[in-house]
């Protein structure tokens, strides 16, 4: 049999067929999936074979198969710092929930999770929220974020998660698709994903009390099905959407801007830093690149990324 794993819970794995059929599964004590050490070799939105058992004539499934994946996300194991946790498997679009103020959602922080979504080959689109409560000055700032964005190629949408403005343009997004939602705490998500589907305020409301309670050590994602043919991935308990991995030398192809002017620059290895001939640089002296997204490249390329991380991804 065939389905998808909507939950994890270590040890068990919620999967769903096809035709809408619940099972509890397992997995072979030895499994593994080649060239990922991983303390869960079976995540949110994976899709299995797995055969029926019945034992005490109580019907369960072994997993015996993983299907290729198409993406997944990965964080650092808690304890074990040598091993990651597939945080979730097959998502097609995330998007980032970003306020100009009420809290703040800094460039840096913007340009940080779109190269992780790069480097994890995830659609990203930018929601930026509360456009109800902003002023004239504070309305133009946003246009120009998103104008900005727009033309590296990402989709930006103006919303109110409060009064509903093009909440329908984002379900158009997810219509078809496995959806996550991301941001720094207090931008609106839970608001958002109860005006998308009421139905899972129950839920969230759950995870936001565990979340004050500070109980982040033990993450359980799970996918839920939405009224419209739609999916969501939750994470509770993710505090970072987590900068993946990556040499620095391959840094500059998950800015698209740069990766499209790499071929231009004199030396093929070029860093975009000092190099004579930097096709790069020079587009960004001709304003043709933003100085804020070079100015995020450096501060990633040097490391510097880490007093973002400190508070980022709360629920909210």
């Amino acid at each position: 049999m065939t389905g998808t794993v909507y939950k994890s819970t270590g040890s068990w794995y919620t999967v769903k067929t096809n035709d809408g059929k619940v099972y509890e599964c397992r997995i072979k004590g030895k499994f593994r999936i080649k060239g990922i050490k991983s303390t869960n070799p079976v995540s949110v939105g994976d899709k299995v074979d797995f055969k029926l058992e019945t034992k005490n004539d109580q019907e369960t499934g072994v997993i015996e198969n993983i299907w290729e994946r198409q993406n997944y996300i990965i964080r650092k194991s808690v304890n074990l710092s040598k091993q990651t946790h597939i945080i979730a498997a097959n998502i097609d679009t995330v998007f980032l929930l970003v306020t100009l103020n009420n809290p703040p959602t800094f460039t840096a922080f913007i340009d940080r999770f779109l190269v992780t979504a790069e480097a994890y080959e995830i659609k990203a689109v930018l929601l930026f929220n509360k456009i109800d409560t902003y002023n004239e000055d504070e309305l133009l700032e946003i246009k120009y974020l998103a104008a900005l964005y727009r033309e590296i190629g990402y989709e930006c949408i103006g919303i109110s998660a409060k009064t509903g403005k093009n909440i329908d343009q984002v379900k158009a997004l997810m219509n078809g698709k496995v959806s996550m939602f991301s941001g720094h705490s207090g931008v609106g998500k839970s608001t958002l994903v109860n005006l998308i589907e009421p139905n899972l305020s129950l839920k969230t409301a759950a995870i936001s009390d565990q979340h004050q309670q500070g109980q982040h050590t033990t993450t359980f994602a799970e996918m839920f099905d939405l009224s419209f043919d739609a999916k969501i991935i939750d994470t509770p308990g993710i505090k970072g959407f987590g900068i993946v991995d990556m040499d620095k030398e391959e840094l500059g192809d998950y800015f698209p801007e740069f990766f499209e002017l790499k071929s231009k620059c004199k030396f093929n290895n070029c860093m975009h830093i000092n190099e004579p001939k930097c096709a790069v640089k020079e587009a960004l002296d001709n304003e043709e690149v933003a100085w804020s997204r070079y100015k995020s490249y450096l501060q990633i390329l040097e490391g510097e990324e880490e007093h973002y991380r400190k508070n980022s991804y709360d629920e909210d």
